[in-house]
């Protein structure tokens, strides 16, 4: 870190430089501390904000992002296992052609980012100079040939066919984000006016259709699990709706608001419910 070796000090040890006390409170200083520390702040984050991390800093959903656009405009549909196409007209009002010479570029972006992501993880399991020499060279050993030619095919299948799915079942860290978010009704999440819910007809549902991860925004908190706070529901609604010349009908909301939405109840009525489970402390026996 900053040019200098993280370690945790074992070679002093080892040597006799310092004492087995001194042993100790290294590793746990260098070591369990920062991990927790890391861990911790994670865990709060996504309890806090969900998935934040997934929305705007996972490389891995920034592919998923941009394939299924492709696969948009090649299909009309942002995964295959969709029905229908999802409709031409777009949020900000311009109209998509759907056209089926994108499907080479979808294909090829698919492969590319499968065999970059291999060659990435095996850089995890060996030196990173001596994969990335072999490769320029053409001199990669069989085995190292193996790990990248079978993981180019699984990912390429992955991005092709299961992104979101991935996701949304498959992601250690995604799942634990989420059961994180899950366990506080006060988070911040996607809130819905349902007050102004008559204002959706003059929509085509261009909230569920942008989404990536194919949720429905709409929907209370335990049918969003998945959401990875990528705001882009928030930017369909602001798009349609500014057309209008009316407010959008999804926002962020936290605390209160966010407990309505959790548990699909009025926050009026959660304040009544508060207001009743209240201790009188002025009144009588």
């Amino acid at each position: 870190m900053f040019g200098n070796h993280w370690t945790l000090g074992l070679d002093a040890l080892i040597e006799g430089d310092i004492s087995s006390l001194q042993g100790s409170f290294n590793i746990i200083l260098r070591g369990f501390l920062p991990l927790l520390l890391v861990i911790g702040g994670l865990i709060w984050v996504a309890w806090r904000f969900g998935r934040f991390y997934c929305g705007w800093l996972c490389p891995h959903f920034s592919v998923v992002e941009m394939i299924n656009r492709l696969m948009f405009h090649a299909s009309g549909r942002q995964s295959l296992w969709e029905r229908q196409p999802l409709p031409r007209r777009q949020a900000d009002g311009t109209m998509v052609k759907f056209d089926w010479r994108y499907w080479p570029l979808t294909l090829l972006s698919a492969a590319f980012f499968a065999l970059l992501w291999a060659v990435v993880l095996l850089t995890y399991l060996l030196p990173p100079e001596e994969i990335y020499h072999n490769l320029l060279h053409a001199s990669l050993t069989p085995n190292q040939a193996r790990f990248i030619g079978v993981g180019t095919l699984l990912l390429f299948i992955e991005f092709t066919f299961a992104r979101h799915l991935f996701c949304r079942f498959g992601c250690a860290v995604g799942l634990f984000q989420s059961l994180a978010w899950m366990a506080n009704d006060r988070g911040l999440v996607v809130g819905f006016d349902r007050d102004r819910a008559r204002h959706c007809s003059s929509c085509n549902s261009a909230c569920d259709n942008i989404c990536p991860m194919r949720l429905k925004p709409r929907s209370i908190k335990r049918r969003m699990f998945t959401c990875t706070e990528c705001a882009q529901c928030i930017t369909a609604c602001e798009q349609v709706q500014g057309s209008l010349e009316q407010r959008s009908l999804l926002k962020w909301v936290s605390d209160a608001e966010a407990v309505a939405v959790a548990t699909g109840r009025p926050a009026a009525e959660q304040s009544g419910n508060s207001a009743d489970r209240t201790i009188p402390f002025n009144g009588g026996h």
